[in-house]
């Protein structure tokens, strides 16, 4: 069985089912190193933490809206974290959402974090960000978005596991 006749979309074939295919991807391979390395995803607020664990995130994430200032959650991370994962790669996610907003806080929080010599990733915010686009800016959506992206989430793991 073929991928494409594993699994059919709700979104149909084209343009929005390649765009959901990747974000799948994408948020399999960072749900796999949260579940399993314990690797944490820094995300704005309750919200966006809630649309996480809706698409099966069971390891940290934190979040940045908690009525710190930004010097000590940075140091809060660095303690908690360190500098590197005990693989070499990125130590933290951060995912902010791919809003105005979300673009400055993500830039203040990788100069201060890589200031502070903190591997981080954002592969998975650049990921979405093109992917998902068209359907949404903000992170909290993936809550409703979990049924269109479950399926390809889901796919990718089970091909991890073949």
């Amino acid at each position: 069985m073929t991928r494409d006749t594993k699994h059919r979309s709700p979104l149909g074939s084209g343009d929005a089912a390649l765009r959901f295919r990747s974000a799948g991807e994408a948020l399999a391979e960072a749900r796999r190193l949260n579940r399993i390395a314990n690797w944490p995803v820094l995300v704005e607020g309750k919200r966006d933490k809630l649309a996480l664990s809706v698409l099966g995130f069971a390891g940290p994430i934190e979040v940045l809206n908690r009525g710190w200032p930004l010097e000590r959650l940075v140091a809060y991370l660095y303690e908690t974290y360190g500098p590197r994962s005990p693989d070499g790669g990125p130590s933290i996610c951060v995912l902010m959402d791919w809003d105005r907003t979300g673009g400055r806080l993500q830039n203040e929080l990788r100069r201060r974090l890589e200031g502070m010599d903190v591997k981080i990733s954002e592969a998975l915010r650049t990921v979405l960000m093109k992917a998902l686009k068209p359907e949404t800016r903000v992170v909290e959506s993936l809550r409703s978005m979990a049924h269109e992206l479950g399926p390809f989430i889901d796919e990718y793991d089970a091909d991890l596991e073949d």
